[in-house]
């Protein structure tokens, strides 16, 4: 078992940025492929970034160069920089841990782009 939750969102203009973080209630990197994920109101949850126990890095095409998905291994700390966003970006970010087959999340924070 393992506890996650984020903290970071909020509201921001468009072109700015955020930091999003997830804690971890025990270390787990060195065994699970964590990630960040979004769901925006009435589309279905989708993959925003993953980073695996090697420390390989993948990004959905929409984020690929504006997001960096980090982790601080001293802190069971998973963070999600976000940088230029978008008003297409607005969704609630959650964050997972994928252990073999089980799959944890947590709560969610909001993230709103809007001017």
């Amino acid at each position: 078992q393992v506890q996650l939750v984020e903290s970071g969102g909020g509201l921001v203009q468009p072109g700015g940025s955020l930091r999003l973080s997830c804690a971890a209630s025990r270390n787990v990197f060195s065994i699970a492929v964590m990630g960040w994920y979004r769901q925006a109101p009435g589309k279905q949850r989708e993959l925003v970034a993953t980073v695996t126990s090697g420390g390989s890095r993948n990004y959905a095409d929409s984020v690929e160069g504006r997001f960096t998905i980090s982790r601080d291994n001293a802190k069971n700390t998973l963070y999600l920089q976000m940088n230029s966003l978008k008003p297409e970006d607005t969704a609630v970010y959650y964050c997972n841990a994928k252990i073999a087959w089980v799959n944890y999340w947590g709560q969610g924070t909001q993230v709103t782009v809007s001017s």
